[in-house]
């Protein structure tokens, strides 16, 4: 993919990926005791919409700038809220950001960012924030170190890596397995594009030889997944998901398949291995 994420930043796969990233936090939050965030890929957290980065490609626009102007029902509304609360349309927030303002007073939020200009960025952003932590580290790294989380004993990791690498889809598996090793009890959540569909059999089948057990993908796509030079379509595969996720997953990528130029959207949610 062409990255750096400022190109893509509020684009279809961003709505999509943040949208069940608000649900997850929100079951979390249901119950009182603290709870952390661990994301591994945490990138700078807010993206100027109207950057030179963002205008040269304008996905925006056919994503978050869609939803604003036409919130589908079935939508998480807090999803919208946090994104206007952020500041859309004129910036868009990465999941740290997102994250950070769905935390309570006894949650915790990690972030990783290997690249050197990112996280100080990302540092910036947060400074003043005792409940947020910025590290300039490799996040598949961070999985082995930062697990099991130091301040709670419930928590969401999220792998959000960016796909610049052939092997990407390996990495993230071994990254899922590596994080359920460590904190088998936490939901841990791997997003992945979908250009064509060997690559993500292959990464769902070694999910489901790991030995792991309750794993679920969600799915969107917005065309079908023929042509492995663009992105497709996006997933988010989520190992131990909270009570009522997926009922409330499944409406809100339903409400997504509108982003389709074509109307030939689908969403799917598909148990890979029971509980």
């Amino acid at each position: 993919m062409n990255y750096r994420h400022a190109f893509h930043a509020g684009n279809f796969a961003d709505c999509m990926k943040h949208a069940l990233l608000v649900l997850l936090l929100q079951a979390l939050a249901r119950k009182p005791a603290a709870f952390s965030v661990l994301d591994t890929h945490a990138g700078i957290g807010r993206y100027d919409l109207g950057g030179a980065q963002a205008t040269r490609t304008m996905e925006w626009q056919d994503g978050i700038g869609r939803l604003l102007a036409d919130p589908p029902s079935d939508l998480p509304p807090a999803y919208l809220d946090l994104v206007r609360r952020a500041g859309a349309p004129e910036v868009y927030p990465g999941s740290p950001l997102i994250a950070a303002m769905m935390l309570r007073p006894q949650d915790r939020l990690v972030c990783c960012e290997l690249h050197p200009e990112d996280s100080l960025v990302l540092r910036h952003l947060f400074a003043g924030n005792s409940q947020v932590s910025v590290h300039a580290r490799d996040g598949y790294a961070a999985l082995g170190a930062l697990l099991p989380p130091r301040d709670a004993k419930r928590g969401l990791v999220l792998i959000d890596p960016p796909f610049e690498q052939p092997d990407e889809f390996g990495r993230l598996a071994q990254g899922l397995i590596t994080a359920h090793r460590r904190f088998a009890t936490g939901i841990l959540a791997g997003w992945y594009p979908i250009k064509h569909r060997a690559p993500v059999r292959a990464f769902l089948d070694s999910l489901r030889g790991s030995g792991i057990r309750d794993i679920v993908a969600l799915e969107l796509t917005l065309r079908p997944p023929l042509d492995p030079t663009r992105l497709n379509g996006c997933g988010l595969v989520v190992i131990n998901p909270p009570f009522g996720f997926t009922e409330a997953a499944l409406p809100a990528l339903r409400a997504l398949t509108h982003l389709s130029p074509d109307g030939t959207g689908e969403a799917t949610v598909t148990r890979i291995v029971e509980e």
